[in-house]
């Protein structure tokens, strides 16, 4: 009785240390020098309703595993594989983080000027068979009457290993993630249509976000005060990054770029990014992409489910 009358008086005067401990404490897979990690960094040091606990991981497929298994609370991942988790029963759920998808990109010097001109050429393509940006790539194509799948000699890799196919001549044109593209624009590559133009040609205006936070929709029902006021801090770090230098400077050392030149086109690819409307009719627009890809991919990336799974955009509540 003792101990708690002095918790108590404690608790009264130092009421910090009273709400300190009634934070929420989120477990967020981050990979190191990813742009989550910049986000992260650039949060507000103190928060009344959670703490953040970054945990490394290597890859993407090892944030899933971390995600499935408990280990973190958080991956950034997409609403694809969310919603495919669903239709097996499982209750993950999807909050947007960024509308930035990939890239392809040619030498400057390059004939390549449409995404009919690959007809014959050598592709690398980031991933595999099924990067959605390769499967959008694919339909958009088709409107043309050109079967990618067939008319272009594939090559499938890391990021990494298609830019430096690329740098050695080996293939004549890359779709890869948004910043390896934006590294190699830096260094005098050229863009021929991101994934909000591949998205446009298919008659998909709105920008509907590629990425977002993943979580289990249980988990963050029962802790929404917290997870809503992360989401919220999340969404104004961002918004520092794109448009106060003095944050931006802080971040430059996660990009591990030396150049002003790149760590410019770094900023402005990513905050292209930012979601700056969500609700119905984007998430209308998601169903849209949804039955695309499940044509495209037959339904090797989205699984049997003819739609997108109720409940894979998370309602905030």
């Amino acid at each position: 009785m003792k101990t708690y009358s002095f918790f108590i008086m404690l608790c009264l005067i130092t009421l910090s240390n009273c709400f300190a401990a009634e934070k929420t404490t989120i477990r967020i897979g981050a990979q190191a020098g990813g742009t989550v990690e910049w986000e992260l960094s650039a949060l507000p040091a103190e928060s009344v309703d959670f703490q953040i606990e970054v945990h490394p991981v290597a890859t993407a497929e090892a944030g899933k595993i971390a995600l499935q298994s408990g280990a973190v609370d958080m991956i950034v991942s997409d609403w694809i594989w969310v919603s495919s988790l669903r239709a097996q029963g499982e209750d993950f759920s999807f909050y947007p983080y960024s509308t930035t998808a990939g890239a392809l990109v040619v030498p400057e010097n390059s004939p390549i000027h449409t995404v009919k001109d690959l007809n014959g050429k050598r592709l690398g393509i980031a991933g595999g068979e099924l990067d959605k940006n390769w499967l959008l790539l694919q339909a958009l194509a088709k409107k043309d009457s050109v079967d990618l799948n067939k008319s272009v000699e594939k090559t499938f890799g890391a990021p990494p290993l298609i830019s430096e196919q690329f740098k050695q001549n080996r293939v004549d044109a890359a779709l890869t993630y948004w910043h390896f593209a934006a590294k190699l624009e830096a260094a005098g590559f050229r863009q021929i249509i991101d994934g909000k133009g591949i998205l446009k040609g298919l008659g998909i205006t709105e920008n509907v976000p590629s990425l977002g936070y993943v979580f289990k929709q249980s988990w963050a029902s029962s802790h929404s005060s917290a997870v809503n006021s992360f989401f919220k801090a999340s969404t104004q770090a961002k918004k520092s990054l794109c448009t106060d230098d003095t944050a931006w400077q802080k971040v430059i050392p996660l990009t591990k770029v030396d150049d002003a030149a790149t760590q410019k086109l770094l900023r402005q690819r990513y905050c292209e990014g930012s979601v700056e409307q969500w609700g119905d009719k984007e998430q209308q627009a998601a169903a849209r992409i949804y039955t695309v890809l499940k044509t495209v991919s037959d339904s090797q990336l989205t699984g049997k489910s003819d739609t997108l799974q109720t409940g894979t955009f998370w309602s905030g509540k």
